[in-house]
């Protein structure tokens, strides 16, 4: 009998493992593949490894506005593998460890509920008071003709050997976004093709123009208001047909899928009755509670942005839920980042979405052209954007474009979480020269300085 069982070993599930313990709940957390879940072992950490090797390709050509000339002797793609497989094994060792260390009892096996308060792991049923549902999220393949003559899962890039060209990228998301830069920084020729009129449809308007004008400074070929209806042998080489305001062929090595959908499948949750919406997540009130008593559901399962940290802050949340607390996971205060070139971070509003609200709104933009160590870094492309509330100016949105993006977004959180007027923000002090002293500056425009 445990007070506390977590289904998932990801970030979720371990945030919600560990806070349970911390609280002096007996705990057990089952996982049916390997801790760490999509973000350790398929997602976030490997593609950050990729994402490192392309900066070193990159700056191969930046290093010539230093007088410092470059070249590139080989691309050894094995040893990236490598050391990806490496990190990854370590990371999964200290969580291991961390969770042992704490008391932590972790069961391998695949867990299916039989009533509320009781889950069958492999054959053996098992009582627990509360239960967190943190099953994330797998890949979603459409039912294209000829797809699977070319598919490439988001696996099998961060396992590749040879760089795959020409490469289609399927999907204007942020994980297609992302991936279609990282495969371009490698040598790919690469095309990207959404249905949706815009690529990063959740994302502020000018975070997608200065987006989309990135991509195609990088030769990245966009292709909006367009579907994949079919991919065809020609002689020797494959055709990607799209359909749009007209059809047209690309002629293609690959298919990149990144699509994602939440495991609601295989828990038998119908057993217990639980709620799951129309896009196959499970349904959550702000206190991350199910529509069953007793059961919590956090992370990619519950659908949304499917982010790491959200699910690790959704883990925390619902953890003290269950045991007695009063939390509220606001969605709203998530951060976001996406490491393309130039990086984008941000949490909020966007201004769109601002207005849709009815809300009467500043907007503060400054220009990385306009920041002394963007200037000398040689990393001017971007710009930070903060909308406040016109009267009492508090800060609905920040979005970033530029060089560190994903780190300064983290205090633009910090300062939304703490409730820190976009006047107090700009009274702030910054090292100099930083970056982030351009979120001050952003803060001082949204303030009405002039």
């Amino acid at each position: 009998m445990y007070d506390f069982m977590v289904i998932g070993g990801g970030s979720g599930g371990y945030a919600a493992a560990m806070r349970a313990r911390q609280l002096g709940a007996r705990v057990m957390v089952v996982e049916s593949s390997e801790i760490g879940g999509t973000c350790v072992n398929r997602g976030c950490i490997p593609s950050k490894i990729w994402h490192h090797a392309a900066c070193y390709l990159r700056s191969i050509e930046s290093a010539k506005a230093f007088g410092i000339a470059l070249a590139l002797k080989n691309m050894d793609l094995g040893a990236v593998v490598s050391r990806k497989n490496g990190v990854i094994a370590d990371i999964r060792l200290g969580m291991e460890s961390v969770l042992k260390k704490a008391g932590v009892n972790l069961v391998k096996g695949h867990a299916t509920f039989e009533n509320t308060g009781e889950v069958n792991v492999e054959g053996k049923r098992i009582h627990a008071d509360k239960i967190v549902l943190a099953t994330g999220s797998s890949l979603s393949v459409p039912d294209i003709p000829g797809l699977k003559e070319v598919l490439f899962t988001t696996d099998e890039l961060l396992d590749m050997e040879e760089v795959p060209s020409p490469a289609l990228v399927l999907g204007g998301g942020p994980f297609e976004v992302e991936m279609a830069s990282l495969l371009s920084s490698f040598g790919s020729t690469v095309s990207l093709v959404t249905e949706t009129p815009k690529i990063l449809p959740g994302e502020d308007g000018d975070t997608r123009q200065r987006i989309s004008q990135a991509l195609r400074d990088n030769d990245i070929e966009v292709n909006v208001n367009s579907r994949l209806g079919l991919v065809r042998k020609a002689r020797n080489e494959y055709e990607a047909i799209l359909e749009g305001k007209e059809e047209q062929g690309i002629k293609v090595k690959k298919v990149l899928v990144c699509s994602r959908r939440p495991n609601t499948n295989e828990s038998n949750l119908e057993n217990i009755g639980v709620r799951v919406n129309d896009d196959g997540s499970v349904w959550v009130n702000e206190r991350l509670e199910t529509s069953v008593d007793g059961v919590y559901a956090i992370g990619d399962v519950t659908g949304g942005w499917m982010l790491s940290h959200a699910a690790s802050a959704m883990g925390i949340c619902a953890a003290e839920n269950a045991l007695g607390g009063e939390k509220i996971f606001c969605s709203r205060l998530v951060p976001r980042g996406l490491w393309t070139y130039p990086e984008v971070g941000a949490v909020g509003l966007s201004e769109a979405e601002a207005e849709s609200e009815g809300l009467d709104i500043e907007v503060g933009d400054y220009p990385y052209s306009m920041n002394g160590l963007a200037i000398a870094e040689n990393e001017m492309k971007g710009g930070i954007k903060i909308i406040s509330d016109a009267r009492y100016g508090e800060i609905l949105g920040v979005h970033i474009v530029g060089a560190r993006a994903t780190e300064l977004i983290g205090e633009a959180a910090l300062a939304m979480q703490l409730e820190c007027t976009v006047s107090e923000l700009a009274y702030t002090l910054r090292v100099h020269p930083t970056f982030s002293e351009g979120v001050v500056e952003a803060a001082r425009d949204s303030a009405g300085w002039q």
